[in-house]
């Protein structure tokens, strides 16, 4: 059985299935960060990007006062844009968002001047290394019970570890059927980092008609959903879907008293892969990276 938590190089324990809440609008994300914890979902998936964390909030702060759940029992994630990756500004970014602050992520390893948007006059040479040291001390002063990246390359994410006083204890990648990232899963299992998948069912459409999945799914007597989500848990990573919907918000969590068969783990690995998220925005001729490749260091 997969378990239900995973425990961090720090000791800290992340619940195996959170909400993602990328592109949900101000005006639902309450009710539905409401509905998840109420659902079971202990793990919540933010950044000040998304432009919902104070809602987040808000829907936090009533499922607290109502007693449905401990603040020591959520976990929350969140992560510093690119604008704030200048050592001087990380700790003001982290107070910035949520107050409860359990993890915290560096976002892309790239950066942009502060204040600014995504666009060729604001890029800047990216200082990982001292951007780390800033987060070091908010690990230290005990505002983040751990520090970590998302969307490193194995190659990058190496880098840090070669000069990382703090290890990072999770990698927050693109991971799915359609998208296994077995090179970096292999890397970060062997050097103690933890990967946590958003975007985990992919496209949906695409995941519900692959006939390998939905024979599986049907054998099961679960919905293809389920099993792209269930793999992720067996692989060792905690999973991040998002829904709207209160149904599928039980069912992506209905996931703890049955297992995907070895056998039939092995023909999902024959999924034919494509990655889905590139970072469009990040790849330019003024850019610190030229072409995906060098963002993502032949990982795509």
């Amino acid at each position: 059985m997969a378990a239900a938590h995973f425990t961090l190089n720090t000791g800290a324990r992340v619940p195996s299935v959170g909400l993602g809440t990328y592109k949900a609008a101000p005006g639902v994300v309450t009710d539905v960060v409401g509905a998840a914890v109420k659902a079971g979902y202990r793990h919540i998936d933010c950044a000040p990007l998304y432009k919902n964390e104070k809602e987040i909030g808000v829907a936090l702060k009533k499922v607290l006062d109502d007693g449905v759940v401990r603040r020591e029992d959520i976990f929350i994630t969140s992560k510093i844009w690119c604008s704030d990756l200048a050592p001087e500004d990380v700790p003001s970014a982290i107070d910035s968002t949520l107050e409860d602050l359990q993890l915290d992520y560096i976002h892309w390893p790239f950066q942009v001047k502060k204040g600014t948007e995504i666009s060729p006059e604001n890029f800047v040479q990216p200082d990982i290394p001292k951007t780390w040291q800033a987060m070091e001390q908010l690990y230290d002063s005990g505002k983040a019970r751990a520090i970590g990246v998302s969307n490193f390359s194995s190659n990058k994410l190496g880098d840090l570890l070669g000069v990382a006083r703090v290890p990072p204890a999770v990698d927050q990648v693109e991971c799915h059927l359609g998208w296994q990232q077995a090179k970096l899963r292999a890397f970060c299992r062997s050097n103690g980092v933890h990967l946590s998948a958003y975007a985990p069912l992919g496209r949906m459409k695409d995941v519900a008609s692959n006939p390998v999945v939905s024979s599986i799914a049907e054998s099961l007597g679960k919905t293809p959903a389920q099993i792209a989500l269930r793999w992720g848990l067996q692989q060792g990573q905690s999973v991040l879907p998002k829904s709207a919907n209160e149904s599928r918000l039980k069912e992506n969590i209905d996931l703890f008293d049955w297992s995907i068969p070895e056998e039939l783990c092995a023909k999902l690995s024959e999924i034919k892969q494509a990655k889905q998220i590139k970072g469009d925005s990040f790849v330019h001729p003024q850019s610190v990276y030229k072409t995906y490749e060098e963002l993502f260091d032949g990982e795509i």
